[in-house]
């Protein structure tokens, strides 16, 4: 016969049955890994020599321990979180049920964090998961930094930089052409001859086959009837072809300069069709919520930094002053305008993507004047950018 406490004995058996569900996490001891019932039994287990021998063993460093388990808690749970919910938005009491569902986890009471919101805040703000507060509770989603992950992102990037130097590429070849076409026009005013065109001289020949002799055949008043030299009335119809000639090389030097400035308007158009989109938000500038649903939470004429943009419409943006992130739809935030001198972003418009200097600002027509910095366009001043083109950037 075994002992009353053996592990077949009916009483064993119903304390693992009762053990086997969770318990109250306050009843729970983390350095003797004992979970106790009621709290009776917590009572009794931290008066029990084990407990009381673990107790002096955390005496003698409490901060290591503590901090060790805070790590590990944090590690397990992202742990959790990157194999069940990789790419969603999931609700963190969610998450956090399915943790604890293991009765083996490091529990939250031995760790730095009391309760489950300070928690949320601290992975929100160490920049480890996104998360936002909503009527139904804190959400969270995981943030990929996984070396596949990274790769394919480093892989998007190099394509959209590719596609950037493609356009740039092209943008420099318009660009020499023009150049061609300037050095063209100028040379060919230049290069005016001065002389006129005249028909081949005719020859007369004698009987013999000899040259006797040979005149120009301008007209029938270039020669005198005995046949002498040319009159000056010859002289003066040269005189007034330079003249003709001279002002139509004048004409055509203003034609070549007209018709380069339609050029360039037309390629300013055209730029403007391609770029001029219905979504403008990108990463890395500063906006402003508008939205007067977040009102309440106070982040109403809040600044923030894009982070992520999603959809080409939607925008994960970080607030400077809380750091919470929130994600917003474009249509309910605006852009910002920097001091005079500082760097912002043309995100909409024939030079759309490229960073400018903000020059001045003109508050009667909404709009400002930008020096471009960078790219082929180095350098090019825009007059009149409207102020919802450009936005501040983040540095």
């Amino acid at each position: 016969m075994g002992g009353k406490n053996d592990f077949l004995t009916p009483k064993a058996i119903a304390n693992r049955i009762k053990a086997k569900g969770l318990q109250k996490l306050r009843w729970y001891c983390q350095m003797c890994q004992k979970q106790c019932r009621d709290e009776n039994g917590f009572k009794c287990h931290c008066l029990s020599e084990s407990h009381q021998r673990q107790m002096q063993v955390f005496g003698q460093n409490p901060t290591r321990i503590v901090d060790g388990y805070t790590e590990e808690f944090e590690r397990t749970f992202l742990e959790h979180m990157r194999r069940s919910h990789r790419s969603s938005r999931v609700a963190a009491t969610v998450v956090y049920n399915e943790y604890i569902a293991d009765r083996h986890h490091v529990h939250m009471n031995s760790t730095e964090w009391a309760t489950l919101t300070e928690f949320v805040k601290y992975l929100g703000r160490t920049g480890k998961c996104k998360v936002d507060e909503t009527p139904k509770g804190w959400f969270m989603t995981y943030i990929d930094r996984d070396s596949e992950t990274l790769f394919k992102e480093r892989l998007k990037n190099k394509r959209v930089r590719s596609d950037l130097a493609e356009e740039e590429r092209q943008e420099l070849a318009i660009k020499r052409q023009i150049e061609r076409a300037v050095e063209e026009t100028g040379s060919g005013s230049g290069s005016t001859s001065v002389v006129p065109d005249l028909p081949p001289p005719s020859e007369k020949l004698d009987a013999s086959g000899g040259k006797i002799a040979f005149a120009l055949a301008t007209s029938s008043k270039a020669l005198n009837s005995n046949g002498s030299a040319p009159s000056s009335s010859a002289f003066e119809t040269v005189e007034n072809e330079k003249e003709t000639r001279s002002g139509g090389g004048k004409k055509s030097r203003s034609d070549g300069l007209n018709a380069l400035e339609e050029l360039m308007k037309e390629e300013e158009k055209a730029k403007e069709r391609s770029n001029r989109k219905d979504y403008w938000i990108c990463e890395g500038i500063v906006v402003k919520v508008m939205s007067k649903a977040l009102a309440d939470k106070g982040y109403y004429k809040q600044k923030g930094v894009v982070m992520k943009v999603i959809d080409k419409y939607v925008g994960e943006v970080q607030m400077i002053e809380s750091k919470h992130v929130l994600r917003i739809d474009q249509e309910e935030l605006e852009t910002v305008i920097p001091q005079i001198g500082g760097l912002v972003r043309i995100v909409n418009g024939a030079y759309r993507g490229s960073y400018a200097r903000l020059l001045s600002v003109d508050t009667g027509r909404f709009c400002a004047k930008v020096q471009i910095e960078k790219g082929i366009y180095d350098g090019r001043v825009l007059p009149a950018v409207d102020y919802e083109d450009i936005s501040k950037v983040m540095q």
